[in-house]
């Protein structure tokens, strides 16, 4: 007797039916949560952050400061919705970044790409897989939603011409949707750009692998370099400091610091019992982190043969970032600067050449990875074909046989499990986002257990942000649009901004699905007997990558370049609107490590705005170039080194 334990067209039904209710469970769930004072952190941090939003005050019974009585306002729990749908693209992206709005677009691109070849895979493809009897007569355990799927088409039909043919039409359709896509989105990026307010990063280049000097150090010889090379342009620049060591002490200093503040008030409640504690910063950070920050800023080896180098234009920094800097290819190395809360100054410590022998460690070890499970496939490739296997082992035969078969019929009968993992991360996971349970639970624990102050609070319903590399590779076909779009609103409160650098990996990684997709038919149809298929199907993966060499080569650019025309565009009506900007204070502090600078206890150690000095060639300590006129102020350095500054703030 054949077993039937197969999931059918019901079960798939009942597991809709299902997550279709627990999508609309969570929303119901956070339309009331948010209507709640004491909810209203979790559900608001990003404008309680930004000082646009304060906590509801109720006047009346102490219940209303947790519990909204307002009857009126459940009449409208749903009234979000709407306002969230409707919202203009240009307004999201001035809301949440245009990271966010084009993170939305990679969902459009699922619905723009899906719902036309759902529709043509309905009209043409099912009643082709539905009007045959293959499983019917076959061993294999089926269930009756297994006969919509090619496993349903018997060995050698001609039906399998109607497949190939859908294989070109989804092949052209979704390319056309991504060249589409991708057009937007480079123009999306220019306009903002062109559009966006002034930021650091506009204007400034990493540069690494400095080469090593004996008569100069770091910082003069990369004042010394783009004086002379970019004497129009250069403006200032910010050594890297390796500042580990002290990024580690200064984290645990935050976090007593909260203690501090806690008996602070403590005592301001009751000032008749002092609190005591050990001399210096509660007796464990005090002396420890002056004497590394003295440390650090007197000791030549802190300092990284790496450094920020700042223009007075954009289009200065375009040239210099996008050029070659002398003949040497391997020095003098620059790039575009990351915003400064996107620098992961952990890894700028690393010299640039070790950076280099890890890239080369991990090639040696992917092509080792590579060769060795290479091995056991040209062993059996070497057995030349199915037929030479059964010849030089007969007692292989029937099992070889069944193989391909079963590959054939069964791989595609699989198709149930992914359509029910896409019910449920895609309908109710993407609903359950919306409520945001996790953050929920752990606000109310914290603020009921461990919150003593209102920075405590802050950190309590820290929004967080999304997770591109994390959460783009996760997105699904279907999604609740409304209910995305409220999420990235009034919560995520993004660490940085790339202006939509992230879309060449999108639109790659949906290439390579594509083209593993028709290799996959390939193989699937030489298992059905229709290898004759294989030359007219082995033209898409071709085309394909062809299509994303064009596509790279047409539109990537705009995402690892600035335009000049644009940079000077931008340039010029900046210098008419605002000709009296001093743009040397305003990027001067921009790039300084965050332990040199940001709180209150470090003000001394952050640096001041200094008034444009009159561009000069600056002096050296080489001695063939001691003529070199008017030394600046700092021994003879346009730029201040971090401990000059430092001392001059202290006078």
């Amino acid at each position: 007797m054949r077993l039937t334990n197969m999931a059918t067209i019901q079960d798939i039904g009942v597991s809709a039916a299902i997550n279709i209710l627990s999508a609309i469970t969570f929303l119901l769930a956070f339309a009331f949560l948010r209507l709640q004072p004491i909810n209203d952190r979790v559900y608001f941090p990003k404008w309680y952050l930004k000082g646009a939003r304060e906590s509801p005050s109720h006047g009346g019974a102490f219940v209303r400061k947790f519990v909204n009585l307002d009857m009126r306002s459940y009449l409208k729990v749903l009234s979000w919705m709407p306002a969230a749908l409707k919202m203009p693209e240009d307004e999201l992206i001035s809301h949440a970044g245009l990271d966010s709005a084009v993170y939305l677009r990679i969902y459009l691109i699922g619905l723009k790409i899906f719902a036309p070849i759902t529709v043509l895979a309905f009209i043409i493809l099912v009643p082709v897989n539905w009007t045959n009897s293959s499983l019917e007569s076959s061993k294999v355990q089926h269930s009756d939603i297994d006969k919509l799927s090619i496993s349903n088409i018997p060995v050698g039909s001609k039906r399998f011409a109607a497949h190939l043919a859908m294989a070109y039409v989804f092949t052209f359709w979704t390319c056309y949707v991504l060249l589409r896509e991708y057009e937007i989105v480079a123009t999306m990026r220019l306009r903002f750009l062109a559009s966006e307010k002034r930021r650091p990063d506009q204007f400034t280049v990493l540069v690494r692998n400095i080469p090593p000097d004996p008569d100069e150090s770091i910082g003069e010889l990369v004042e010394h370099f783009f004086l002379v090379n970019h004497p129009d342009h250069y403006l200032t620049h910010q050594v890297v400091y390796n500042a580990n060591k002290l990024d580690k002490m200064v984290k645990e200093k935050k976090k007593m610091q909260n203690w501090l503040d806690y008996y602070q008030l403590k005592y301001e409640r009751n000032s008749s019992q002092r609190p005591t504690t050990k001399t210096g910063f509660l007796g464990c950070f005090g002396s420890k982190e002056t004497e590394e920050r003295g440390k650090i800023m007197k000791d030549p080896k802190s300092v990284v043969p790496a450094a920020f180098v700042s223009f007075r234009s954009r289009w200065g920094a375009a040239v210099c970032a996008q050029t070659q800097q002398t003949s040497n290819p391997t020095v003098w190395l620059t790039e575009w600067a990351p915003e400064p809360r996107d620098v992961y100054w952990d890894n700028l410590s690393i010299p640039f050449v070790y950076l280099t022998v890890r890239r080369l460690i991990i090639a040696v070890a992917f092509f080792f990875l590579n060769f060795f499970y290479v091995i056991p496939i040209a062993f059996v490739q070497s057995l030349a074909n199915i037929e030479g296997i059964e010849k030089a082992v007969p007692f292989l035969k029937p099992l070889i046989e069944i193989i391909p078969r079963t590959i054939g019929e069964a791989i595609p009968m699989k198709a149930t499990f992914f359509i029910t993992y896409i019910m449920v991360d895609g309908w109710a996971g993407v609903a359950g986002e919306i409520l945001r349970l996790k953050p929920l639970i752990i606000f109310h624990l914290k603020n009921f257990f461990l919150v003593k102050t209102e920075k405590d609070r802050e950190e309590a319903m820290d929004p967080g942000s999304i997770g591109f590399d994390s959460n783009e590779p996760q997105i699904q076909l279907y999604f609740l649009l409304g209910l995305v779009y409220a999420v990235i609103i009034n919560v995520y409160n993004q660490e940085y901004e790339s202006a939509a650098a992230f879309w060449p990996s999108v639109h790659g990684r949906i290439i390579v699905a594509l083209i593993v997709s028709q290799l996959l038919l390939l193989g699937l149809l030489s298992t059905k007997g229709a290898g004759q298929s294989t030359p007219v199907l082995l033209v898409l993966p071709v085309v394909t990558f062809y299509f994303y060499k064009y596509c790279k080569n047409r539109y990537e650019p705009a995402f690892v370049e600035y335009p000049l025309q644009d940079a000077m565009r931008k340039d010029t009506l900046e210098r008419a609107r605002e000709p009296g900007f001093d743009l040397k204070g305003y990027l001067m502090n921009a790039y300084i490590h965050p332990v040199f600078k940001g709180d209150e206890d470090d003000e001394k150690f952050s640096i001041s705005d200094e008034p444009e000095a009159e561009q000069v060639l600056v002096a050296t300590k080489r001695q063939s170039r001691r003529n070199t006129p008017v030394p600046s102020k700092y021994n003879g350095s346009e730029s201040p080194s971090l401990p000059e500054i430092v001392n001059d703030q202290r006078l």
